[in-house]
């Protein structure tokens, strides 16, 4: 027992805990508060009103609780690069950067994780930030967005709430970078607007393989405004040229103990090597006239605009092609901004939206130290800034003019006023009334359908690894009534889908369906969907040891690399290993420095002595195990086959002797080397074979 002096000072902190118990809610000067979900607007879908002292006092408390790292968003990773539209949009937007196909605009990229610290693993199950600064001649433009297309809440008032359950628990600081825990499955069971985007949560798309995989999406509805005035709404979508893949969780998981750095470290070493990641832009655009024709509403952040109904249009690409010189100075404070905006460009009454255009800013002012945080070089804009802004933390620039205020006359009037002509901005003219009220419209209501869009949508085996998320995540939630509420909303969307996670979670399955599934799909959601076929830049390791056969090593690593990839030797110790014909074979690394969740295919050559020698060791028959129940490309030439032999591949055919090459579910086995390898890269570009019994595979 601690002694009586030992507990003074838990005395002293004791009145300061607020437990919060039997108290009603309130402001931080004591009003007490009747509605804490709907911000304060104009009408049922008009814009936000800034009288709103709940909702600031909330957002501002909320966006200073975390220094000097980002509240959300904290571990990231950057790039410099390019942006050239494919042709002029004058038709829908006067944003100059859009206007001249010859021209291209410089580009910061900022890729992260949400929920975990800086510290944090790269391939935790999470939504992943997607954020880019275009350094456009009209100032800069922010394309603030996410690998997901749609968010887990429907009002900025709601954010700090969405974030506060799934960050850490308060009591323990468990688990980092995490949903698998009770508070944001508590939140989640009672929030069903989170309900589609959770969906994404626990599909493939929360475990990219690389940022140079994943797609991008504005999540919001914006506007274009041409030169006439004319307004289209519109959505920005980027498609990775590499096509978009993603990981399986239990190769997350491995990996984030064998390198936490896995796709920062992805993307330098592509950019460093030379293989530039690149993007296409692509947008929805839809008439303003059209703005009621879905059954959804455009303006609600937690829905698509299905691929279907208003199909994609390509227009621009972007190319990532320079590292930063120094992580702390670009990409930790690089400051991106929904409200960084260039003529042509501008807002909708989206309550999301709204809010974050107040949060940005505000969270900036207290990470990067007050308001001159646009002065640090990566925040820049190329276009000349003039304003009668002065002083504060951190300012760069020295004024010798006398005045700083307008108008002025011992100034000469500068800066004056632009003209639109001349490239000022003017906000999209829209008519705003309604009365003051907390109240979200009726069209925001449905937050079941898309989800079942999203579920109807997938492939068989993506059906079962969101199955599996949903149990793994359900299954660390230790509140009974959490998970018997969450299979309760998972039956609103689909009766198959919440029996299967019930059964796995030990929770009654429902009896009924609460709605007949409608059946409705959009077949672009899958990533099933055709895929750009590529080795390039795809990791290879080739397993060796003395005997092996060095033909066979070097037809494996010249073909490989001449389609791009990158193949590696891997035997027991670095330095090199014999070969058969009496020579030796460099080794790229030891395996016990590597894993293989960080290689994306396994080859073995052949050579009698070494693959004697690797089956005797374990690690090299974990590489090949594992890359099975991954569903990963694997190959053996030759001799090298015993060594499959070895493991026992469940339902596999491997090659006979005499057989050029067999391809069983994508183990490719044979003799002749360069039919081998040629079909084993076929199998790479597909990315994975989710077909194989992987279930029985010990790895």
């Amino acid at each position: 027992m601690p002694g009586e002096e030992q507990l003074d000072k838990q005395r002293q902190l004791d009145p300061l805990r607020d437990r919060g118990e039997d108290a009603p809610l309130s402001t931080n000067f004591g009003t007490r508060v009747d509605d804490t979900d709907n911000s304060l607007s104009a009408g049922e879908r008009g814009p936000t009103l800034l009288e709103d002292f709940h909702f600031r006092e909330k957002i501002t408390h909320f966006d200073h609780e975390r220094i000097p790292e980002r509240v959300v968003h904290a571990r990231g990773a950057g790039a410099y690069g390019h942006f050239r539209p494919y042709e002029s949009l004058a038709e829908f937007t006067r944003a100059d950067f859009l206007q001249d196909p010859s021209r291209s605009t410089p580009v910061f990229v900022r890729f992260s994780t949400v929920a975990g610290s800086r510290g944090s693993a790269d391939t935790v199950r999470d939504v992943r930030g997607f954020a880019t600064k275009f350094y456009t001649r009209e100032g800069n433009y922010d394309l603030v967005g996410n690998n997901f297309p749609v968010f887990f809440v429907q009002d900025a008032i709601k954010f700090p709430d969405f974030v506060h359950a799934v960050k850490p628990e308060p009591n323990n600081e468990m688990p980092q970078a995490a949903s698998a825990h009770d508070t944001f499955w508590d939140f989640v069971s009672l929030q069903p607007e989170t309900l589609h985007t959770v969906m994404w949560l626990m599909s493939d798309r929360a475990l990219p393989r690389s940022y140079r995989m994943m797609q991008g999406f504005g999540v919001h509805t914006f506007r274009f405004v041409n030169a006439r005035g004319q307004g289209t709404f519109v959505k920005f979508h980027w498609r990775p040229l590499l096509g978009t893949h993603s990981l399986v969780w239990d190769e997350c998981q491995q990996i984030a103990g064998a390198d936490p750095d896995f796709n920062r470290r992805d993307l330098w070493d592509a950019i460093a090597s030379g293989a530039f990641p690149e993007y296409e832009l692509a947008v929805q655009l839809v008439p303003e006239e059209d703005e009621f024709s879905f059954d959804f509403d455009l303006l609600d952040p937690t829905k698509i605009i299905p691929e279907e109904i208003v199909p994609l249009r390509p227009i621009g690409r972007m190319t990532l092609d320079r590292n930063p010189d120094n992580f702390f100075a670009e990409t930790e404070q690089v400051a991106f901004h929904t409200a960084h905006v260039v003529p042509g460009i501008d807002f909708t009454n989206d309550p999301l939206l709204q809010g974050r255009n107040f949060s940005y800013l505000d969270t900036q002012l207290i990470r990067l130290g007050g308001p001159n945080f646009q002065q640090l070089p990566v925040n820049q804009p190329l276009a000349t800034v003039r304003n009668n802004q002065r002083d504060g933390y951190g300012q760069h620039r020295i004024h010798p003019d006398p005045t700083a205020y307008a108008p002025n006359s011992l100034g000469g009037g500068c800066p004056a006023m632009a003209s639109v002509d001349a490239g000022a901005f003017r906000h999209h003219q829209v008519r705003v009334d309604g009365d003051k009220i907390r109240k979200r419209s009726d069209s925001f209501s449905d937050h079941y359908s898309q989800a079942q869009l999203f579920w109807n949508s997938m492939a068989p085996w993506e059906k079962g690894h969101i199955v599996a998320a949903y149990r793994f995540e359900l299954g660390k939630v230790d509140a009974r009534q959490v998970r018997e509420r969450t299979i309760e909303q998972l039956n609103h969307i689909d009766h198959e889908l919440a029996v299967a996670v019930a059964v796995g979670i030990g929770v009654r399955p429902p009896a009924e369906p609460v709605a007949e599934n409608a059946g409705r799909t959009s077949p672009a959601l899958s990533m099933a969907t055709e895929q750009p076929g590529t080795i390039a830049t795809r990791k290879i390791a080739i397993l060796v040891a003395d005997g092996v056969s060095a033909t066979d090593v070097m037809a494996a690593r010249d073909a490989l690399t001449g389609g791009g990839a990158v193949p590696e030797v891997l035997a027991a110790h670095d330095g090199e290993v014999s070969s058969e014909d009496g020579g030796a074979v460099k080794v790229d690394r030891a395996m016990s420095t590597m894993s293989s969740v960080l290689y994306d295919a396994v080859l073995v050559p052949g050579g009698e002595a070494s693959v004697l020698e690797l089956s005797r060791d374990g690690l090299a028959l974990h590489y090949v195990a594992q890359a099975f129940k991954h569903g990963k490309a694997i190959a053996a030439l030759g001799s090298g086959i015993g060594l499959l032999r070895e493991i026992g591949l469940p339902g596999i055919r491997l090659a006979d002797v005499g057989d050029r090459a067999v391809d069983n579910l994508g183990v490719v086995t044979g003799a002749d080397a360069a039919t081998v390898v040629s079909t084993f890269a076929d199998v790479i570009a597909q990315h994975r074979v989710w077909e194989r019994d992987s279930d029985r595979t010990a790895a």
